[in-house]
């Protein structure tokens, strides 16, 4: 049996795993406020959002492009004739899937709502600085470092600021009667944010099965790269392939981490959520399609919650919980990377490429 076939099939399949976590370990990410404050169901929320995060995976190919091309530098692999070249690139790519997928699980286990999108670049930094390729760092630097540290503090301050202004507007109403009207629109936040999810998340899953398919020599049977301008596009198998899987995934649940993000950080009312969900979405909408930049939902999300809630007082967020949190966002990049390079020297040592 061809080896190189076998390992793009895992690779394949194991994206599609990683996909699948980072739907139950990210479904939290767009229903947890709603849940928390009673505007939808656990089941109505997780449904809502799995059919979402289809649409939302199904709606651009900028971000997996981003994955695909600007993390790495697998294209001598890809482009060599060579049948152990090509396989060498195949496990750069599994055992960047494995470092995310292990670290994924670890973080889900505790219950930190860490990122899979840092989990998965980690993987590919790892793998790619234990085989020796070319990581194109300014890439990073501009498409993953800033985003990194720029969404959280969007997130927070929007959602402080905006919090703020719906409060000195809503002063004079009647409480319960405009909290009932808030759970309305908190179906609606929710919502935009699965999508937003979806056109995040799952074209990260679909750059990697590209990467998988190039690395093998699969590239031109799939018609991925264009031969006069070198763009890359997105078969469509591969696209609904990543949007079911991440809805699969979603539509199983993440309770252990919706439960740190609905009621362990703040207390949230339904007016808390909705601007806290509306704030992420739109950063998420910006960076997928003004910046093509590969933001973490997690990362969002929870900034916004903590900005939302900061208007409370700033001694209503339980800063020690969020402070853990922080602390599991900076272990990713690294952790997923060590992960990463010690799979590749181990299946590289194995297969005995």
């Amino acid at each position: 049996m061809d080896l190189n076939l076998v390992l793009v099939v895992a690779v394949i399949v194991i994206a599609l795993a990683f996909d699948y976590t980072n739907g139950f370990h990210d479904a939290a990410n767009a229903i947890a406020t709603s849940v928390s404050t009673r505007a939808l169901t656990p089941r109505v929320a997780l449904i809502m959002a799995a059919i979402m995060n289809v649409i939302g995976a199904l709606l651009g190919t900028d971000v997996a492009k981003t994955i695909g091309k600007g993390i790495i530098d697998i294209q001598h692999y890809s482009a060599s004739p060579d049948i152990g070249m090509q396989r060498e690139g195949l496990i750069i790519v599994l055992a960047a899937l494995i470092g995310a997928v292990v670290w994924n699980l670890i973080t889900w286990w505790f219950g930190l709502p860490s990122s899979s999108s840092h989990a998965l670049i980690g993987g590919l930094v790892g793998a790619g600085l234990a085989s020796a390729t070319q990581v194109e760092w300014w890439g990073i630097f501009t498409h993953v470092i800033i985003p990194m540290f720029g969404s959280p503090l969007i997130g927070f301050f929007l959602g402080y600021f905006l919090m703020k202004l719906v409060l000195r507007m809503l002063a004079n109403l009647p409480y319960h009667r405009t909290m009932r009207h808030f759970r309305v629109l908190q179906t609606i936040s929710a919502a935009a944010m699965a999508l937003g999810h979806g056109l995040q998340d799952a074209q990260k899953t679909m750059g990697v099965i590209v990467m998988a398919l190039l690395a093998g020599g699969y590239g031109e049977h799939h018609n991925i790269l264009d031969p006069v301008t070198g763009e890359m596009t997105i078969p469509l198998w591969v696209k609904l392939a990543a949007a079911i899987a991440i809805s699969a995934g979603t539509y199983a649940g993440g309770w252990r981490i919706m439960r740190t993000l609905g009621r362990k950080i703040i207390d949230l009312d339904p007016a808390r959520g909705f601007v806290a969900e509306g704030v992420a979405a739109t950063v998420l909408y910006v960076s997928a399609f003004a910046l093509h930049a590969p933001i973490s939902t997690t990362h969002t999300i929870t900034s916004a919650i903590l900005g939302v809630g900061a208007t409370r007082r700033f001694s209503a967020v339980r800063w020690g919980i969020a402070g853990n949190i922080v602390v599991a966002w900076f272990l990713t990049l690294p952790a997923a990377a060590i992960v990463a390079a010690v799979c590749f020297w181990t299946t590289h040592a194995i297969l005995g490429v």
